[in-house]
Formats: C-alpha cells, structure tokens, sequence
C-alpha cells in the first residue's frame, strides 16, 4: 500500500505547489489495473483503480508498486501487466520498479544485462528468478536507459524524489524533500542490510563451509584451510562457493565477520578497535576497508548511527 500511496502523495503535492506558483500542474497520475474491480488488503485497505491496461493510450511513466506473498505467485497472479509494462516502454514510456516491484519488471525482459534495486532481503530470491539481471543489492536508485529501480521499503520514496527532480527540477525536488523530510541523494541500503548467509542450495559440502566460517568468525580462516577440511582442491571449492552463494569464499568471510561486527557495535560499549580484533582482524586499515566497503559506511560511523545506548544518549540531550 505504501508504495501506491507515497508516490500519488508526493505527485501530488508537486502539482499543488506548481498550481500555487501559478503554474499548470506537471502530473496526472493514474492508478491502473487489469480490471477496475476494488481490491481489499488486509481487510485494512481499499485499492480502486481509475483504469485499466486497456484504457491507457501513450503515457511517460510507469511505476510498478511493490508485490506482496510469494514472489513467483504474484508475478504469476499480475503476468498479464508483463506484456503490456514491455510495450508501453517500446512506444515510449519509461518504467519505474518500487522495492519489490522489481520482480515484475524483470519479468518483462526489459532489465536483461541492466543493473537493477530491489529490497535487499530478496536479493537471493532475486538472483535464482533472474541470473541475467545486474543486481545490485547494496543500491537505493538505479537508472538505465529509461528504466528505474528502487531499493526496499520506504526507500523507494528516494527514487520518487529523483523522478520529481527529472520532470519537475531541481528546486522542486529539494522543496519536496523538506515538507515530506526525505533524506536527498541518499544512495546506500548497505548500512541496512542484514547478512543471514545463503543457504538454499543442495550443496551440503559448501553448507559445511558455511557454518564453519560462521562459528569460527573469530579467527583467521583461509581458503585453504577450508578446502583441506572438506578435501576438495582450492579451485573446485570457489567455483561451487561462488555457484552456491553467490559470493565467493573470500567475500563470504568477509560478510559475515563484518555483520558480527556490525552486532557488536549496536549494542556493545566496545571501541572500534576492540570490536576489529574480536571478529579476526588484526590490520586496522583492512578492517576499515572492508567495513565500508560492506555497509557504506566506516565502523566509527555506523557505531555513532545505530549505538543504541549512543541514539538514547543523542535523544537525551
């Protein structure tokens, strides 16, 4: 529901605010849908489309909301948007995707070889459904050739300021930035993310390795080591690590020592350095490196935003 909300409010207001400048309103917004049926969410909400996929003739844009349930379902239960999402893009229209809008996208074949956002706790469901699409997980905004993705929840109100700055302007965009208190330009989901490990695959070897790196974060652990434990050569191990998890060995080391540090430096009273030998580093600077290559974010910072005895102390004071 947000996602069908957020953007028909902040249009919206861009069209009150042009209309009090003495201006003609810059978007008719529309809510589209395969039949003009009402649709009750949650026995909460009431969705009633103004049109359907039949009524629309040439349009600019297209905004693709967020699906709920089973992503192969609801693809599935919206295919008939598929063709028509694909066609309107041909004639002209460009195409927005909202946090998990992106799995109807995609299936339209239009992001074939093109970066694509998505909410970053899809991104391993994202990746099985479509090999062929770019994912970047990390992202807030991607745009390619008239396409745009958003990362998840809320965020996608980021790429809604975006947009408002590409048809409306600049100032316009900043003005609606301030009444609806968006954070501009923020381009990151990475300080979000929460790394849980990829474990749906059948590889019961590269499993093994999995929790092994996860109950031993603590010492130094290297790719050998883990190919001798499971006697198989260096070679054949990254390969079916990389195939498994979508990450290779290395870069999985390094992920879950960086979300246990990231815990530690929630909810601990630990400095930085503390914190870096506790999940095995013992270099300070590749410690630092790979956090902020990880979260988008340095360790001293993340702690200063997400401490909570550091937010409670900020409130406070």
């Amino acid at each position: 529901m947000g996602s069908i909300e957020g953007p028909h409010k902040v249009f919206s207001q861009v069209n009150d605010f042009l209309v009090g400048m003495g201006k003609p309103p810059m978007f008719d917004v529309k809510l589209v849908g395969l039949s003009k049926e009402i649709q009750t969410y949650e026995n909460l909400f009431t969705v009633s489309p103004q049109l359907t996929i039949q009524d629309v003739g040439y349009t600019d844009l297209i905004l693709i909301p967020a699906i709920k349930g089973d992503y192969k379902t609801s693809v599935e239960m919206n295919y008939a948007f598929v063709p028509w999402i694909a066609k309107k893009y041909k004639a002209g229209a460009e195409v927005a995707s909202l946090c998990l809008g992106a799995f109807l996208l995609a299936a339209t074949g239009l992001l074939k070889g093109r970066k694509c956002a998505t909410h970053w706790i899809a991104a391993n469901d994202f990746k099985r459904m479509f090999p062929d699409v770019n994912l970047v997980a990390e992202k807030i905004i991607t745009d390619e050739n008239g396409i745009y993705c958003s990362g998840g929840a809320y965020s996608f109100l980021n790429l809604i300021l975006y947009l408002v700055e590409k048809f409306a302007g600049r100032s316009m965009a900043v003005l609606c930035a301030k009444v609806f208190e968006i954070e501009i330009e923020r381009g990151s989901q990475s300080p979000f993310i929460i790394f849980n490990g990829q474990k749906e695959h059948e590889d019961e070897s590269i499993k093994k390795a999995q929790v092994f790196i996860e109950n031993n974060f603590q010492k130094k652990i290297t790719v050998d080591e883990l190919a001798s434990m499971l006697a198989l050569s260096r070679r054949n191990l990254e390969r079916r690590f990389k195939k498994a998890t979508a990450n290779t060995t290395v870069e999985y080391i390094q992920r879950v020592k960086v979300e246990a540090a990231k815990m530690s430096l929630e909810s601990s009273r630990e400095n930085v350095n503390e914190v870096m030998y506790k999940v095995g580093y013992t270099d300070s600077k590749a410690f630092r490196t790979t956090f902020k290559k990880i979260t988008g974010l340095s360790p001293l910072q993340y702690r200063s935003k997400y401490n909570k005895d550091i937010a409670v102390g900020a409130l406070s004071s």
